[in-house]
């Protein structure tokens, strides 16, 4: 797929994220039509929009990185996530596949070893042009962590396509503490 003429990726933290949050608001409802739709709780923008606040709190204390994809200087998709912190709460509700013999070993986070890939979206009008994989590889390219974790709905079956195709692999399931949060499969790939 060849990626639409006039793409440019800007690379922020978490403070330059809190400045852009109508972008990041805007780019999630063109994005997510569909699950906005349906009127899932754990969907609604204001619900969304409440887990960015949560991620770019700089209280939080986690290194947070985004990219905002922009076609013709018009904001067409975005992806962020952080590095996992010491007992990280990504691994407090994880239920690993039995392929994880060694689970304490596993979760153990330094601070340094694992990015958490939280979100990745590109608004209707812009899909099918291989931009969210240019979105995925412009960010996990940048970042020094050894291995990345990502949570997918188990039926979301075109990202679950993407995600293995991007060699990605399950190796549990969680379901995070956020009100009306759906069970995910964690999928995880080295860096």
């Amino acid at each position: 797929m060849k990626l639409p003429d006039g793409v440019e990726f800007q690379h922020l933290d978490a403070g330059q994220a809190r400045d852009l949050r109508s972008t990041v608001e805007d780019i999630y409802r063109r994005s997510y039509l569909e699950a906005i739709a349906s009127g899932d709780p754990f969907d609604s923008p204001e619900q969304f929009m409440h887990r960015f606040d949560r991620y770019t709190d700089p209280a939080r204390g986690s290194v947070f990185a985004m990219v905002v994809a922009h076609v013709d200087c018009r904001p067409a998709g975005q992806i962020w996530g952080w590095t996992l912190s010491p007992n990280a709460a990504w691994w407090k509700r994880f239920q690993p596949d039995a392929s994880i013999a060694a689970f304490d070993e596993f979760i153990a986070e330094d601070g340094t070893r694992t990015f958490g890939l939280s979100e990745i979206m590109v608004c209707s009008e812009f899909t099918g042009h291989g931009l969210a994989r240019a979105l995925h590889d412009e960010l996990l390219d940048s970042r020094p962590e050894r291995r990345a974790t990502l949570l997918v709905e188990p039926d979301n079956n075109r990202a679950y396509r993407a995600y293995v195709k991007w060699g990605w692999s399950r190796v549990g399931v969680t379901k995070p503490s956020w009100p009306n949060a759906p069970v995910f499969d964690v999928l995880m790939r080295d860096l």
